[in-house]
């Protein structure tokens, strides 16, 4: 799955099954994931849905910073802030689901990190992954579903919705342009992690092959 030793992915004896959903805003995420947990539920299974920031109470404060605050937010305390998030989220909600052998889908894990902080604001994808491995000690997802999308078609999604864009969603082209290559990098180096599907697809096609996916894993 990967060559980087202080990564471990959640797949081990007597750990439950760690999956999550990446890709740019206006992609589907939220619409996959709910599919998703409602067929695991139905199959029997018990399912924690989670999100990152903002899967815990700390986390609904940090998510607010990151994506609501009005004024500035400087590149590096806007990646530390995710780690911060990140390193609560997985100890206190992922690995205790983990343990008791329950599914965790998740929308955006540290591979949006690496995209949004390292290629979008910059910092470089090695310091950024580095960062989320220390916090999450290593935790790697058993599957990570990157639902990829053009920017401008996802854009168009987003302003259907007529909400008001959060303030990576208000980043310009050029911003979310790299934050779709490094998403690409990152699934062409870790294939046996990743599933990439084209996010223009019918949700009931995208949620087939989702579900396909996952019955490989057990």
């Amino acid at each position: 799955m990967t060559d980087d030793p202080a990564a471990r992915p959640a797949d081990q004896p007597g750990a439950g099954l760690f999956i999550t959903f990446e890709g740019g805003d206006g992609v589907g995420k939220t619409t996959q994931a709910a599919l998703l947990e409602e067929w695991l539920t139905d199959a029997g299974r018990t399912v924690v849905r989670t999100r990152e920031p903002g899967g815990t109470e700390v986390g609904v404060l940090i998510r607010d910073i990151v994506l609501h605050h009005r004024g500035e937010v400087a590149p590096r305390a806007e990646a530390l802030l995710y780690a911060a998030d990140r390193a609560h989220h997985i100890e206190t909600v992922v690995r205790p689901a983990l343990a008791r052998g329950e599914v965790v889908i998740q929308d955006r894990y540290l591979d949006s990190s690496v995209a949004y902080q390292g290629a979008g604001r910059v910092l470089g994808r090695k310091e950024v992954r580095d960062l989320s491995l220390w916090a999450t000690d290593g935790l790697l997802p058993d599957l990570t579903v990157l639902l990829d999308l053009e920017p401008a078609a996802a854009r168009a999604r987003l302003d259907a919705d007529d909400k008001p864009f959060d303030r990576l969603e208000a980043e310009r082209e050029s911003f979310h342009a790299r934050v779709r290559r490094e998403f690409l990098a990152l699934a062409a180096a870790e294939p046996g992690r990743f599933l990439v599907l084209d996010a223009a697809r019918e949700p009931d096609a995208l949620a087939a092959a989702v579900r396909d996916r996952v019955q490989s894993l057990r």
